[in-house]
C-alpha cells in the first residue's frame, strides 16, 4: 500500500527571479507573496521596459541583489540562492542560464530559448535534476513521467491550443494582422510569446526542448491540437496507457513546481471543476498550414547551430511583423530561407561564441530577407 503520512513541511527557499515584470516573473511574484513561508526573494532582476513595476517590486521584496539588463541578470543567477527562475524571453536568456547551473542552483526554466539555442552545452553544465522546466507543457510531461521508468515510455504528446488562428488554412492567414495574432484564445502572455503560438513556432521550440529535457527522439515526439487548453501534455507508455496533466489554463502551476520541486504548493491554482459538463477535444496538426512545428523539428534534428539559427529569425521576423513590415505567413518562411543559408555548425564541444555567433548570423541574415 502507499504510505499516506503527511511530509513534513519544507524549509523555505531562496529564490532569484529573472524576469520579474514579464508575465511569468509577476505570478511568481504573486506565489511568493501567497505564501511568504515557503519562498523568499533574494534577487530580482528585469530587462527594462517596465521600470516604475520593477522599482515597486524591489521596495516589496527588498532583494540582496536587483538590476535592470542583461549583465544583472547574470550576476542575479549567480547569486547564492536555491532557485533561479529564469523568466526572460528569448536569446538573451542563455547566459544567465549556464550561469544558475554554474552556481549549482535549481535552474526553473521558463526561458526555453536557452535550451533550445544551448542544446548540448547547457546540458553539459547541468546536473542530473538540476534543471526544472516551467513551460506548462513540459511541467505536464515531468510530472506524467512521475508513473513510470524511462524505458517504458513510448512516446511525449505535446498539446497546442491552436491559437487564434485553428481550423484556418493557409490562404485565408494570408491577411492576418498583429492585432488578431496577439488575440489568443485561451493564454495571457507576453507579445513574442502570443505571436510564436499564433504561427506555432512556440510548439516547435518546445518539441526541441523536450527532446532535450526528456531524451526521447524526436519521433517519439508529437503534437496534438487541443483548443481548451485543459491537458497540458501527454505521456503513453508501452502497455497502451496514457497519462495526461490536466488543469485550466494557468501557469501558476507549473512555476509553483518549479520553485518548490519536487513538492508542490497547496492550492496554487483551482483544479478543474469537475461539476461541470467538460468536453475535450483533440486534433491533428495541420502542417501545411502550420510548417513551423516540422521545420523545428528538422532544426533539431540537425542539432548544432540550427536550432539558435530558428530562434534567431523567428525573433527578428516577430518585430517585423509585429512593425506592419512583414505577412503573418512570412514569418515561418522566412525562417525557412535562413535555415537553408546557414551552414550549420554540429561539432559536439560548440562554445557559447559558437552560439552566439549563429545567433548574431542569423539574426543579421534576416535582417536582408525583411523589408525594412
Amino acid at each position: 500500500m502507499t504510505s499516506t503520512a503527511p511530509r513534513e513541511t519544507p524549509d523555505r527557499r531562496d529564490i532569484v527571479v529573472l524576469g520579474s515584470t514579464g508575465s511569468i516573473g509577476t505570478q511568481a511574484l504573486d506565489l511568493v507573496r501567497a505564501n511568504p513561508g515557503r519562498f523568499r526573494v533574494v534577487g530580482l532582476t528585469a530587462g527594462g521596459s517596465q521600470p516604475e513595476l520593477f522599482a515597486q517590486q524591489v521596495a516589496e521584496f527588498a532583494p540582496a541583489f536587483s538590476g535592470l539588463g542583461e549583465e544583472s541578470s547574470v550576476e542575479a543567477a549567480a547569486h547564492p540562492c536555491d532557485v533561479v527562475l529564469n523568466g526572460i524571453t528569448g536569446a538573451v536568456g542563455l547566459r544567465p542560464t549556464l550561469a544558475a547551473l554554474d552556481a549549482g542552483s535549481t535552474l526553473a526554466l521558463a526561458n526555453k530559448e536557452s535550451l533550445i539555442m544551448g542544446g548540448p552545452l547547457v546540458l553539459e553544465r547541468a546536473a542530473p535534476g538540476q534543471i526544472v522546466p516551467v513551460d506548462s507543457e513540459h511541467s505536464a510531461i515531468a510530472q506524467c513521467l512521475r508513473s513510470g521508468r524511462s524505458d517504458e515510455v513510448r512516446r511525449l504528446v505535446l498539446t497546442a491550443s491552436g491559437g487564434p488562428f485553428r481550423g484556418r488554412s493557409r490562404a485565408e492567414l494570408l491577411d492576418v494582422t498583429p492585432e488578431q495574432a496577439m488575440a489568443h484564445p485561451t493564454w495571457d502572455m507576453g507579445p513574442v510569446i502570443t505571436i510564436n503560438s499564433a504561427t506555432l513556432v512556440n510548439k516547435g521550440l518546445e518539441v526541441i526542448e523536450a527532446h532535450l529535457l526528456f531524451g526521447i527522439p524526436f519521433d517519439r515526439i508529437e503534437v496534438v491540437v487541443h483548443p481548451t487548453s485543459v491537458v497540458h501534455s501527454m505521456v503513453e507508455f508501452i502497455d497502451g496507457s496514457t497519462i495526461v496533466q490536466a488543469s485550466p489554463p494557468t501557469m501558476m502551476i507549473p512555476i509553483a513546481l518549479g520553485l518548490a520541486w519536487p513538492d508542490r504548493v497547496p492550492d496554487a491554482a483551482q483544479p478543474v471543476d469537475w461539476t461541470r459538463s467538460e468536453t475535450w477535444e483533440f486534433h491533428p496538426l495541420d502542417d501545411e498550414a502550420f510548417p513551423a512545428v516540422a521545420l523545428a523539428r528538422a532544426a533539431g534534428e540537425q542539432g548544432g547551430t540550427a536550432p539558435a539559427v530558428y530562434n534567431a529569425a523567428n525573433e527578428v521576423c516577430v518585430e517585423a511583423f509585429r512593425a506592419g513590415r512583414l505577412p503573418f505567413t512570412d514569418i515561418v518562411a522566412r525562417v525557412h530561407d535562413v535555415l537553408a543559408a546557414h551552414d550549420v555548425r554540429s561539432e559536439v564541444a560548440l562554445t557559447v561564441d559558437d552560439i552566439l555567433d549563429a545567433d548574431a548570423w542569423a539574426r543579421q541574415h534576416t535582417h536582408t530577407l525583411v523589408p525594412a
